[in-house]
């Protein structure tokens, strides 16, 4: 074989959870992003009716879901973002994995993707299934220093990924100097908003506020609405690239169930049900980040996102995970896993009800 895949990073948790499921109480799993939360009773209402089954639905996106995107996208971020300029995706890591495949068969003189050096790993597993260079680009003060990028890297990148709030550190980028340096070195920018509902220090931004010039935002209901089964998200940007996509995607059978398109429609026409869940996930990481710092353990409050980005004097990641899960019962994801740059942190999703994390912080404090 000449690709052997590599481990599936959570896989190697395992070892982790045996030793968290030991103490009283059981284990705690803040590993994985998923949400616990339940999604609104309005949007499995309209999935329950199963509208448009029986045929194939437009890959797209069908009129109501774009038209949804597009307004939810206006009243966020204020974007005057055309429907004809946005469509669907399964679910935004399909579109992550797969973008760097599409865009070489468009643009076949570019092999390289450059993306975050600590980062969600499908950014570089992309360019991986593409047969392309993945390089990665150094972080400064949590934003992409972008002038240390080679000038051969920059001449030969096909892509650059960008991820405002970040996974897994939280922080924010400057997306309009971001864009603008896509467009003054050609290179097309896609920016990984999943998050943005959920910044804590600032306005929630997008690079599209910025123009949609050589830019792609993609964006995901699995947080926002705490959807991630139904496997839905959209892409908005710059009008060439979109219809591109759009066009080599339909080819593919790429997808969005009919039913799930209703769904995911009704959850971007309604913004209360996202307040409400900012509120759980900002009361989540302040009593466990409370706790983590009295246990000595440095997490600064993120500036968006659901984590946690946390390290400890003498210990790697891993080391971090181990102990958390000793003490604690937390099954935390060792920052090694989103690139050698996290090896001396550890990640923690608040993705358990608030009992468990209460039941995590409690532990912690008898540590103090």
């Amino acid at each position: 074989m000449s690709f052997v895949p590599p481990p599936y990073p959570y896989e190697r948790l395992d070892g982790l959870r045996e030793s968290a499921s030991r103490l009283p109480g059981g284990s705690i799993d803040c590993s994985i992003g998923t949400p616990v939360d339940a999604p609104p009773d309005f949007v499995i209402d309209e999935l329950a009716r199963a509208s448009g089954a029986r045929g194939y639905p437009p890959s797209a996106g069908t009129p109501r879901l774009r038209d949804a995107a597009a307004g939810w996208l206006h009243r966020r971020f204020g974007v005057e973002q055309p429907s004809s300029e946005l469509a669907a995706c399964v679910g935004t890591k399909e579109f992550v994995a797969s973008l760097a495949t599409y865009l070489h068969l468009r643009r076949d003189d570019r092999d390289t993707v450059l993306y975050p050096a600590i980062s969600y790993p499908t950014y570089a597993m992309g360019a991986t299934l593409a047969g392309l260079r993945a390089v990665e680009v150094p972080l400064r003060d949590g934003a992409l220093d972008l002038a240390a990028v080679a000038p051969d890297d920059v001449r030969r990148a096909l892509v650059l990924w960008s991820n405002s709030p970040s996974n897994p550190t939280g922080d924010l980028d400057d997306l309009g100097a971001v864009a603008r340096w896509g467009r003054e070195n050609d290179v097309l920018v896609a920016s990984d908003e999943c998050y943005a509902d959920f910044t804590w220090q600032d306005h929630p931004r997008s690079i599209l506020q910025h123009g949609s010039e050589n830019v792609i935002a993609v964006h995901s209901i699995s947080k926002r609405s705490n959807l991630a089964g139904v496997r839905a998200g959209f892409y908005a940007g710059d009008a060439d690239v979109v219809s591109y996509l759009r066009l080599v995607r339909q080819h593919a059978g790429l997808m969005v169930a009919a039913p799930v398109q209703a769904a995911v429609a009704a959850a971007y026409d309604n913004d209360e049900h996202v307040e409400r869940q900012r509120d759980v996930y900002y009361r989540r990481l302040h009593v466990l980040g409370e706790a983590l710092r009295a246990a000595r353990v440095r997490c600064p409050a993120p500036q968006g996102s659901f984590y946690l980005w946390c390290s400890r004097e003498g210990m790697d990641g891993w080391q971090l995970a181990a102990w958390l899960a000793e003490v604690a019962g937390l099954i935390v994801s060792p920052g090694e896993l989103y690139g050698p740059g996290g090896g001396d942190f550890a990640r923690i999703a608040m993705v358990q009800p608030d009992d468990r994390i209460e039941l995590a912080a409690q532990r912690l404090r008898e540590l103090a």
